[in-house]
């Protein structure tokens, strides 16, 4: 009743569903992807957020929501592997956390639990908010401080994390290519594959900026953003040189929506139409737009892809 009571209040509503379901005939638009491919479409969708309202014009909104609340500016170490072709590359590793510095930023408590990030003047900082601030030195919960205030843990001094390696200052000038698995190339009975060109079909090369960091436990180590590494993923060209990125929504590459369409069906201009009203809207309203999500998704195997991808989009557009 919920969903019929807010379309008299003048809510546009898409229905997202293989059949023409109950939703379906009472939504404003109708996209039917092929079942089991929503995951492509979230996907897509992302891609056109990231592009549209981070870098062809950047949401204040989405910007300070992404730095307070998300895991976008943490820091992830990265690790040298092999590809089958011989290639070497970096993969995304883990958080840097507390404990891999020199006196550990003052943290005698859960260290090993506390992310850091660098802020907007390139110092790496620890700011409140990680699990390892939700218990006390017993173990207790009712001892912690978990908030996600922008405060430095270390003195509660107001602190504006840095969201891209490239905004610093100065930018970062450091790039490394990092390998993302794909697995769009996989044969199915159910739906088109999408393989990648080249002898590492499963895996996406992409370019991402790093910073070295000299750590108290292991040495130097490389590190980028969650967000350097979410933009490179989503294939979000940002001039960095070889970063085999997408040229727009019809380069047919993963993962824009003339990638999706292939996969799902779906035509790429509604999913362009959907994210962007999606995002438009959350933009204008501060988070308003909502996903409902029934229980149909999770009779499909890998379910929380599907769910990572839609939860993506809500954390970019601060819902």
């Amino acid at each position: 009743h919920f969903f019929t009571e807010v379309r008299y209040k003048g809510t546009k509503t898409v229905a997202i569903t293989p059949d023409y379901s109950e939703v379906a005939k009472l939504s404003d638009i109708w996209l039917h992807p092929k079942q089991g491919t929503d995951a492509a479409v979230a996907m897509a969708m992302g891609h056109v957020i990231l592009k549209e309202f981070y870098f062809d014009k950047r949401s204040a909104y989405f910007d300070d929501y992404a730095r307070r609340y998300t895991d976008l500016p943490m820091l992830v170490m990265l690790k040298e592997h092999t590809l089958p072709s011989g290639e070497k590359v970096l993969v995304p590793d883990r958080y840097l956390r507390a404990s891999d510095f020199e006196g550990q930023f003052g943290q005698a408590n859960n260290p090993e639990w506390k992310t850091v990030a660098f802020d907007e003047g390139g110092a790496v900082v620890l700011p409140n908010g990680a699990i390892g601030f939700r218990w006390g030195p017993d173990g207790r919960a009712d001892q912690g401080q978990w908030n996600l205030e922008a405060k430095e843990a270390q003195n509660g001094s107001a602190v504006k994390l840095m969201l891209s390696l490239l905004e610093g200052k100065p930018p970062a000038t450091d790039t490394a290519r990092v390998g993302f698995p794909y697995f769009g190339g996989i044969a199915s009975e159910h739906f088109p594959n999408n393989v990648l060109k080249g002898e590492n079909g499963d895996v996406l090369v992409r370019t991402v900026p790093v910073r070295s960091l000299a750590l108290g436990t292991t040495g130097k180590v490389l590190v980028a953003t969650v967000f350097d590494l979410q933009v490179a993923n989503y294939g979000v060209a940002r001039g960095l040189a070889g970063e085999l990125a997408a040229k727009d929504f019809d380069d047919d590459t993963p993962y824009t929506p003339a990638w999706q369409e292939r996969i799902t069906g779906t035509p790429r201009d509604q999913v362009i139409a959907v994210a962007r009203q999606f995002a438009d809207n959350a933009d204008k309203t501060h988070g308003r737009s909502m996903v409902i999500i029934g229980a149909a998704m999770n009779h499909w195997y890998h379910s929380d892809m599907n769910y990572r991808g839609v939860i993506n989009m809500l954390m970019m557009c601060g819902c």
